[in-house]
Parts: structure tokens; C-alpha cells; sequence
């Protein structure tokens, strides 16, 4: 795609986001969507009937290692076909989709989430990675997408209604750096909800109130984990900015990360270090760098202008940006089958409004 279609496809797309890149990304997706093995299922046997293939279990999403990297894998092929339709990788991925998103493999999918024992399956995370893949195909005006859409609508729909069920009965928000994080499912939910589904964005909106509007400090100096992909701290506040509108982000913020710099620095917030990629836990810190990225890019975003933080954000955003991206090579299996996905969010800006 030239850079004039891309600009007229996505006018926020920042100029490193390139065809060569883009197909690199796409391959990591294409190489892993339709791999059954290995894998590694979230799936509680009640019988013997339930020892089966993961291709039959859940027969759209059954690559990439596991259910969630291999539905926001076909989120990727769907953002990335929708920027660039005239890349060699474009048949391809269009093929990839449409073996996957048939009625008939979403209707299954849908009947394995309503499966008995199966209330907590893929959430937070990877039910708001399916909301995300709805919101691209939805707002992407081609045929076959909409065809897509409509054909996921069953399962979103049973997605959007397990999220809003569990949502009042939650009584804590959960401050890890992996999975089960609300502050970025949250942010992934509000993005989809607000053009979807009215009264879900509300609930997520007030939870979101509820749990955070009244935290302060948070403990940035602690982070990361050990095995992280997502930053506790950062996460709550690019959720925040979505929920308030700027200047009272920009209060709220004062008192969440006071130590947040004023004179454009960007070593306030060092990168974290992976010391052994064909560890799938400890790849998780190339996606933490890369999701720090995009936070502390969507932080400064919901800052007022002329706001004195923003330069110093924008600034370790870039840091974590060049580190993250080094580990999004395909080389090893274990941050081959879903770092992809994070470049892309990343470089295509998708959830900075």
C-alpha cells in the first residue's frame, strides 16, 4: 500500500509503520493461526468426551499456541489487510480469515463458551481481544469483513454478555501484569462498547470509576515482575484517560504517578531486560516494553495540551518502542505466536483516539 492510501486508511498510522514491516507482522500471524501444535488449552475435562483436538474444541481459534493469542493473531490479519489490501501478504491473509470466521466455526465457538464450567474461560483477556476483533471488522467498510462481523456477531455477543455478568459481582480490580488484568481488558472493552454496546461501556466506565478514581501513588518503582506483558500502573492510567476527560485526567494523574517528569526525560522509566527468549514466560517482558509503549503514548494522548509531562512520556514511549520491537522477529515460537499483535496495536496506533 502506498503511503498516501495509508494515510487515507489510518491518518495517525506513525511513518515506521512501513509495508516491509507490515508483512513481517502478518507472516508471524499467517504462521501460527492455522498451527495446532504445540498448544496450550484452557479447558476443563467433565468426561472422556471432553478429551478432544483443539481444532475441534474451538475450530476458528484454535492456533497460535493458545485461544487468545489466536484470536487477536486474526485481529492482526484483519488490521493489517485493512491498511494495506494491495500487499503481496493481502491474499493470504483474506484466505486465512474466511477459513477461520465461517458461521459454522463461530457457532461452535459460541457453544464451547456456553459449555458447562466455562464461566471464567479467556476472561478478562482474551474476551476483549474477541471485542477488538469484532470493532475491526465492524468499522472496516469491505465485504468480506462484513460478512465476517456478522458471522462473529453470536460469540461477541456471548462475550459482551459473560464481561457483563461478572463485571458487578467483581468486588476488587485485579493488579497483576498478566492476563487477568482488568485495566487493560477494561481499556480494550470501553474502546469496542462505546460504539457497540451503550450499556456495557457505561458498566465498564463505572467500574472503572469504582476501582481506580481514587488511587494515588501507584508503585511504578516496583514494576516489572518478573514475568510481565502488561505494566500494573501504566495500564490503570491509559484506562483513565479513556474514562476522564483531560483536565481531570490531567489532576488525577498528579496524584497516581507524581513523580512523572517535566523536562522531557526518558530515563525515568528504564525498559525491562528479557534474558531468555525461548522462556515463554520470561518473552513476556519484549510485550511488556512494546505494551508500555503504546500506554505511555495514550497517557500523554489524554493530557491537555501544553501539559509539561507529555514530552517525558512521549520520550520513554520511544525508549520502550525500539527495545520492544528487537524481540518481534518469528525466530522462537514463544514470542513468534503473539508479540506480532502487540507491534501491530503499537505502530498503528489502534487505541489512541
Amino acid at each position: 500500500m502506498h503511503g498516501t492510501l495509508l494515510a487515507l486508511a489510518l491518518s495517525s498510522a506513525p511513518a515506521s509503520l512501513d509495508a516491509p514491516q507490515a508483512a513481517r507482522f502478518a507472516r508471524l500471524a499467517l504462521d501460527c493461526v492455522h498451527r495446532e501444535y504445540p498448544n496450550k488449552i484452557a479447558h476443563v475435562l467433565r468426561g472422556d468426551p471432553d478429551v478432544r483436538p483443539p481444532r475441534e474444541l474451538t475450530p476458528a481459534f484454535f492456533g497460535c499456541y493458545d485461544w487468545h493469542s489466536s484470536v487477536h493473531g486474526h485481529w492482526l490479519l484483519a488490521r493489517l489487510l485493512r491498511l494495506f489490501p494491495d500487499a503481496p501478504f493481502a491474499a493470504p491473509a483474506r484466505a486465512a480469515l474466511a477459513r477461520s470466521l465461517t458461521p459454522e466455526n463461530l457457532a461452535a465457538e459460541a457453544s464451547y463458551l456456553a459449555g458447562e464450567g466455562r464461566a471464567s474461560f479467556e476472561r478478562p483477556y482474551g474476551l476483549a481481544w474477541l471485542l477488538q476483533l469484532s470493532a475491526e471488522l465492524r468499522e472496516w467498510q469491505d465485504a468480506d469483513a462484513q460478512a465476517w462481523a456478522r458471522a462473529l456477531a453470536p460469540l461477541e455477543r456471548a462475550a459482551a454478555e459473560r464481561l457483563q455478568a461478572w463485571l458487578p459481582k467483581l468486588a476488587y480490580p485485579i493488579r497483576v501484569g498478566e492476563h487477568s488484568q482488568t485495566a487493560f481488558a477494561f481499556g480494550l472493552v470501553v474502546d469496542w462498547a462505546r460504539g457497540s454496546n451503550t450499556a456495557l461501556a457505561d458498566l465498564v466506565l463505572s467500574r472503572s470509576l469504582d476501582f481506580y478514581q481514587e488511587d494515588a501513588a501507584c508503585p511504578l518503582a516496583y514494576e516489572p515482575s518478573g514475568e510481565d506483558f502488561l505494566s500494573p500502573c501504566l495500564a490503570e492510567a491509559d484506562l483513565m484517560r479513556r474514562v476522564l476527560e483531560p483536565p481531570a485526567f490531567a489532576r488525577w494523574l498528579t496524584t497516581f504517578l507524581p513523580s512523572t517528569p517535566t523536562d522531557g526525560s526518558a530515563g525515568w522509566l528504564s525498559p525491562g531486560v528479557v534474558t531468555d527468549r525461548s522462556d515463554p514466560k520470561l518473552a513476556h517482558i519484549d510485550g511488556l516494553n512494546l505494551s508500555r509503549a503504546w500506554m505511555l503514548e495514550g497517557i500523554a494522548a489524554g493530557l491537555p495540551a501544553g501539559d509539561r509531562r507529555t514530552e517525558a512520556l512521549r520520550a520513554a514511549a520511544r525508549v520502550h518502542r525500539d527495545a520492544g520491537l528487537v524481540g518481534v522477529t518469528g525466530e522462537l515460537y514463544e514470542g513468534g505466536h503473539w508479540l506480532g499483535t502487540f507491534a501491530v496495536y503499537l505502530l498503528t496506533q489502534r487505541g489512541v483516539h
